[in-house]
Formats: structure tokens, C-alpha cells, sequence
């Protein structure tokens, strides 16, 4: 499994690299999908029927309400993005008024379909907010491979030294220790990226950055532990093999990306 975890990331990441590189809409199409894949894993999971039934057009209204947000943001564009979220509610809130009488659990898949457009396209969208901007690209980068280092460490380090539970209610297998693991990787991923890529940005804001970063996506990485948890699915999807699914591998990305976006954009200047 380990082996397969690497090998399915060393395949993919040329392609990812080359993408990013070329931004744009090529950029803002990889995001897409990635959404598109991770909410119909977020809707696969919270909708857990039990004898109910769950529309359709529930479910197709957020995948395209997903899709626009992300291409709100390829066009730099917050009223856009605002806009699609409040459209996919009244919506959503007008299909609910028909099914009420019949279905009265509507109003809850409402409530689980109008989370995960906050969840993952409004989210995922900061990143495309973010590789237009100044600099874009390095901060791309530098996201993904802090994430990327936080989870590499935080497995070696819990896997090595890990004797303290970290949160055993969500994740049974997490750890202090490898909590602070991930926070080292973050620090020194950071690090590199200040001395050769980001040469401007001062030590210390540095450092927050990091910290911030870390936590924010170890945070994300147990909120989507306790959907999984919560409807008894151990992954989120098999597309990714010795990873799960696309859900697995961005949860903590989904929370770094606007905590990279404020200091990027507000703090940082």
C-alpha cells in the first residue's frame, strides 16, 4: 500500500507540475475536475440514505454550482462567486418547497449539498485566486508541497515516535507526535521556498505562514476524517490507488489554500 501511495503520486505529479505551470485555463480545468471528483466522493459519503431518497437535482445543481465557482475565480471574479453560491440556495430552497409535503428530509440534503459547495469549489477556488495573482505560481507550489511535506512527515513521525493520541474520537491512527512531525515539514518546505523562490517575504511571516498552513490542514484533514467516520466509509473513493480517493488527498489542501490566500494577499504584504 505504501508503494503504491508513491508510486501513483510520482505518475501524477509531472502532469500536475506541467498544468500548474501553464496556469490559466489549464489550471482552472485540473481544479475543476478535482472538484467535480471530490463532490461526488463528499456526496457519495453524507448522503447515506438509509431507505431515503436523495434527488438528483440536489445533487446535479452542486456539481455545476461547483463548476462555476471555479471558473468565477479563473475570471477573478467574487461577485461571480458570491453570486452562484446564493443561486445554488434559492434554487435548491425552490426544489425543497416541492418535495416538502412528500420528503421532509429535504431540507437536510439541502443542508448537506450547500456545505459541501463551501467545502470544496468555494475553497478549491482560492488556489485559482491565488495562481492568477502575483507570483502565483511559486505560491501554488509552495502550498501543495507544504501540504505534501506536512503529511509525509506527520506519517514517518507518527509512525516512528507517535505514543500520544491526537484526536482518537476522529482519527484513531493520528498522533501528537506526528502532528508535530507535519509542522516540522511545513517549517522547512516554507523555509526553502522564502530562501530560493519568495526571497521577499520576511522570517517570521514566514514561520506563520507555516504554522498556520499546518494546522489549517491538519484541521481539514480530521474534518473530512469525521464525515468518513460519522457514515462508516474508510475512503472517501478508489480512484487514487494506495491514496483512496481525490477527497483523501485534498482535504488538508482544502484548508491551507484560503489560509495561504490571506497572507498572501493581507498579511504578508
Amino acid at each position: 500500500m505504501h508503494l503504491k501511495r508513491w508510486i501513483t503520486a510520482l505518475t501524477a505529479l509531472p502532469f500536475i507540475i506541467f498544468l500548474i505551470w501553464k496556469g490559466g485555463g489549464y489550471f482552472a480545468g485540473l481544479v475543476s475536475v478535482a472538484c467535480l471528483l471530490a463532490l461526488c466522493e463528499y456526496f457519495r459519503i453524507v448522503f447515506n440514505p438509509k431507505g431515503r431518497t436523495v434527488s438528483g437535482l440536489i445533487l446535479l445543481l452542486g456539481l455545476m454550482t461547483g463548476l462555476g465557482i471555479i471558473w468565477a475565480a479563473h475570471k477573478n471574479s467574487a461577485e461571480l462567486i458570491l453570486g452562484a453560491m446564493a443561486l445554488n440556495l434559492m434554487l435548491s430552497a425552490c426544489f425543497s418547497l416541492t418535495q416538502f409535503k412528500s420528503d421532509p428530509v429535504i431540507l437536510e440534503n439541502v443542508a448537506k449539498q450547500s456545505q459541501g459547495i463551501i467545502y470544496i469549489p468555494l475553497f478549491l477556488s482560492f488556489l485559482v485566486l491565488i495562481r492568477n495573482g502575483a507570483d502565483g505560481m511559486a505560491w501554488v507550489f509552495l502550498i501543495i508541497a507544504t501540504v505534501f511535506a506536512g503529511d509525509v512527515g506527520a506519517f514517518y513521525a507518527g509512525r516512528n515516535l507517535g505514543w500520544h493520541k491526537l484526536c482518537p474520537s476522529v482519527s484513531p491512527g493520528k498522533t501528537v507526535e506526528g502532528a508535530v512531525g507535519g509542522l516540522v515539514g511545513n517549517l522547512l518546505v516554507v523555509g526553502l521556498f522564502k530562501c530560493f523562490f519568495l526571497t521577499t517575504l520576511s522570517w517570521g511571516g514566514c514561520i506563520l505562514l507555516a504554522l498556520s498552513m499546518g494546522i489549517a490542514g491538519q484541521v481539514g484533514d480530521l474534518f473530512e476524517s469525521e464525515f468518513k467516520r460519522f457514515s462508516g466509509v474508510k475512503d472517501s473513493g478508489v480512484i487514487l490507488p494506495g491514496h483512496g480517493g481525490i477527497l483523501d488527498r485534498i482535504d488538508a489542501l482544502l484548508f491551507a489554500s484560503p489560509m495561504a490566500y490571506f497572507f498572501k494577499e493581507y498579511l504578508l504584504k
